[in-house]
């Protein structure tokens, strides 16, 4: 049977927009709609489909908390590629509806959160509910018996319900984009490519003067650059906290192998969520102080050197 993809839905969201980028080939009953980000989980835990497409972080509103629920405490997955998709949003109604008409907007959390300058401006009294996806947003405005008058949502979501835009790029950044992840089970990891970021989570031992400094120490002797660094709760209790990280490079290069195996011995746990390509496909960069190098070969060089001497072979 082909591949299937699930996504968070419903037709129209910025995820399926992610989904085509990622799995262009993939007919369109190929993709399967969630109706929430728990729900493309479970339906790739569950091998109802071969992966998923999530959103993990925006531009503007930083990291999706459903997404980062999901990686940190559910069953593991595997982040296999990635994709980043502008961000545009216009306000949608039925047709007949202007501007002067609007009092009840429905959008998605992230999608308010961007849009809250242009509403103040110019639907200061609107009352504003989120729901599920800017799409589920679209797809309620366009229901004749909606209690909501517009919804800020992509272009290809307003048209695609029928409705027409009131307004334009009512988002607050105009250069605002959503990083989306294509998860699978667990598996074989995508080959280096030499543009690669390695995600994981971090679970400090014990909470103690210098712990986060301890553990951005197994990255920086190591000359691995971090993209992003973000605490959340474990839900053990109040202050008990864990670091979603994401390096550049690939597990299996030496120096980020190291890091990783650096960090196991110091955390209480360590979570692999993977190691792909990114998305802008630029090399990454390996800096290091004019006293050592932190190159991959020079991490080579020197577990042959202590093979060397754990052999006899001194010199």
């Amino acid at each position: 049977m082909p591949n299937r993809y699930a996504y968070l839905g419903p037709e129209g969201t910025f995820t399926e927009a992610a989904l085509r980028e990622l799995r262009p080939d993939a007919p369109a009953e190929a993709r399967v709609p969630c109706g929430g980000v728990e729900a493309v989980f479970a339906a790739v835990r569950g091998g109802a489909v071969d992966g998923g497409v999530v959103p993990l972080e925006n531009s503007v509103e930083g990291g999706v908390p459903a997404t980062t629920a999901e990686l940190i405490a559910g069953e593991p997955l595997l982040i296999s590629a990635e994709v980043t998709v502008p961000v545009e949003f216009a306000l949608f109604a039925r047709e007949g509806v202007g501007l002067s008409d609007i009092k009840r907007v429905a959008t998605h959390p992230v999608a308010l959160g961007q849009c809250r300058g242009w509403l103040a401006g110019n639907l200061p009294d609107a009352e504003t509910t989120t729901v599920s996806s800017t799409a589920a947003a679209a797809k309620a405005v366009a229901d004749p018996g909606s209690t909501f008058d517009a919804a800020i949502s992509a272009r290809i979501a307003g048209e695609r319900y029928g409705l027409h835009a009131v307004a334009d790029n009512v988002g607050d950044r105009s250069e605002a984009a959503t990083r989306f992840v294509f998860l699978t089970r667990p598996g074989p990891l995508p080959e280096p490519t030499g543009a690669d970021r390695t995600s994981l989570v971090a679970f400090i031992t014990d909470d103690h003067p210098g712990a986060l400094q301890e553990l951005l120490n197994q990255f920086a002797l190591r000359g691995v650059n971090l993209t992003r660094l973000e605490s959340r709760p474990t839900g053990a209790g109040l202050g008990r906290y864990c670091f979603c990280i994401d390096a550049e490079g690939h597990v299996a290069e030496a120096r980020v192998g190291e890091a990783l195996m650096g960090l196991r011995r110091i955390c209480a746990d360590v979570r692999f969520l993977g190691s792909y390509p990114r998305a802008s496909g630029a090399a990454v960069h390996v800096p290091f102080p004019p006293t050592w190098s932190t190159t991959n070969a020079d991490f080579d060089e020197a577990e042959r050197w202590l093979a060397r001497v754990r052999a006899g072979r001194v010199g």
